[in-house]
């Protein structure tokens, strides 16, 4: 039986600027969807799981063309809800060479950020699942967000799910009276598998800790369910010259992935996102250490794609991981 993964978050217009203009020299925007935990949905749709987004949308045309997005890339939209409210966007400015990319966000007041979810049956949502996926974002979004995802995690634990959050910690997005430290320590009780830096233990989990392992053992006894934690590092020579190496303990030992060189990135956002898609489908499917390898060959093959999300198979991704076919004409 195929292996069903949810996950929970806002949703976005992304307006890029064509090619490499500056926001300046924009005359007209390219526009895609976006947002963190849909982008692993996609992801994971691309894999060839079965993968639903649970979200609120605005009751507009806007609303029902972000629906047909997902639906389009293979996301099963029937848990998306609509109410009154907007569409959160950012614009994008992608550098080149040594200048560095741009993100303005306008996302607050969003309609998922005001959606409390009492009309949501988990027992449904979550029916046949065995994952479900969350990141701080939420969270940091609003008192509504942050206890409807609180409910999910609560429900999706008495379902017995692996559960993974991307602690992704936005200093500019908790504005609502709570910070991090208050809201989630809570959330992170019921998460498995962690993705977080040196700053996201610090700021959302109150460790500070001289390197990664180290922060791996403190976690571990102030949040003894966590079976995985994980992390991306990368170096940027330039803004579309990058390396990349991803590293995953699990409990016992700290693997690390071989580096990749990315010497013409197209698009890095999502990268991130494409990473925890391909750690979670590699732990469905594969031993932790060839599970890293998954995770940090997809997240490199994002950034070869526009838009927000990782629009690869998982042949092409194991292609990349055995070092086939890397950048060959396919006929």
């Amino acid at each position: 039986m195929n292996k069903k993964v949810i996950t929970l978050g806002d949703v976005m217009m992304r307006l890029s600027t064509p090619g490499n203009e500056r926001f300046l020299q924009a005359s007209t925007y390219q526009v895609v969807f976006g947002g963190a935990e849909a982008n692993v949905a996609v992801s994971l749709a691309q894999f060839g799981l079965d993968a639903a987004h649970v979200t609120a949308f605005p009751s507009n045309d806007l609303g029902k063309a972000a629906t047909a997005y997902l639906r389009q890339t293979g996301v099963d939209t029937s848990h998306i809800y609509f109410q009154e409210g907007r569409l959160g966007l950012y614009f994008l400015e992608n550098g080149s060479m040594q200048r560095a990319s741009k993100i303005i966000y306008d996302r607050f007041d969003s309609a998922f950020a005001n959606f409390s979810g009492e009309e949501i049956d988990w027992d449904k949502v979550f029916e046949g699942a065995d994952w479900f996926h969350w990141t701080g974002i939420t969270p940091a979004l609003s008192q509504k967000a942050a206890d409807l995802c609180l409910a999910a995690l609560k429900a999706a634990n008495e379902k017995g799910l692996m559960v993974s959050g991307d602690i992704n910690y936005r200093r500019n997005l908790w504005q609502y009276g709570k910070g991090p430290l208050e809201v989630m320590p809570e959330l992170i009780r019921y998460t498995h598998v962690i993705v977080a830096g040196l700053s996201d233990f610090e700021n959302c989990m109150d460790i500070e800790a001289k390197d990664f392992l180290d922060a791996c053992h403190e976690a571990k006894k102030d949040f003894p369910q966590i079976k995985y934690i994980t992390k991306t590092k990368r170096e940027s020579i330039s803004a579309n010259h990058n390396t990349l190496r991803g590293s995953l303990w699990n409990g016992v030992e700290v693997f690390k992935s071989n580096t990749y060189e990315m010497t013409q990135i197209v698009d890095r956002v999502g990268g991130g996102d494409a990473y925890i898609a391909g750690l979670i489908y590699g732990l469905l499917h594969y031993p932790d250490e060839l599970a890293l390898e998954f995770a940090t060959a997809a997240s490199v093959l994002k950034h070869s794609i526009p838009g927000d999300a990782n629009l690869v198979t998982v042949d092409e991704v194991n292609a990349l991981v055995k070092g086939d076919n890397v950048g060959k004409l396919l006929r």
